[in-house]
């Protein structure tokens, strides 16, 4: 079924939709946009080369489309932390010091916050 320009697929009686988002991301090899929260989706999807877009972050982008428009929107939301990381959901476990702790510029956008920021200038 197409509406307004998506393509909405419905999972089977018995399925998972996350197994149906996993397969046609995996089988379908293109440059998809997953738009999702759930980290299990997100670690498969930069497994197989497409770029998640946490949920929160894709609704900012709507709800300032929609403000653009004229159309009110629910209530605002940060797109990102403060910090300006757009992952922070993921990166809130790991420690700062120890054997795991970040190297590199602080200042500088990991590889994964670059593909996502390049992704969302699409939309």
């Amino acid at each position: 079924m197409v509406r307004g320009g998506v393509r909405i697929i419905y999972s089977r009686l018995g399925e998972r939709a996350d197994d149906v988002i996993k397969r046609i991301i995996s089988q379908e090899r293109r440059e998809w946009i997953v738009v999702s929260s759930d980290r299990e989706i997100m670690h498969h999807a930069w497994s197989v080369g497409a770029v998640p877009v946490p949920s929160p972050v894709f609704y900012g982008i709507v709800e300032r489309q929609v403000k653009r428009r004229g159309v009110p929107a629910d209530s605002p939301e940060e797109e990102g932390g403060a910090d300006g990381s757009l992952f922070r959901a993921a990166d809130d476990s790991e420690d700062e010091e120890g054997p795991g702790a970040r190297k590199g510029n602080p200042h500088q956008l990991s590889k994964k916050e670059k593909a996502v920021r390049k992704v969302l200038g699409k939309l």
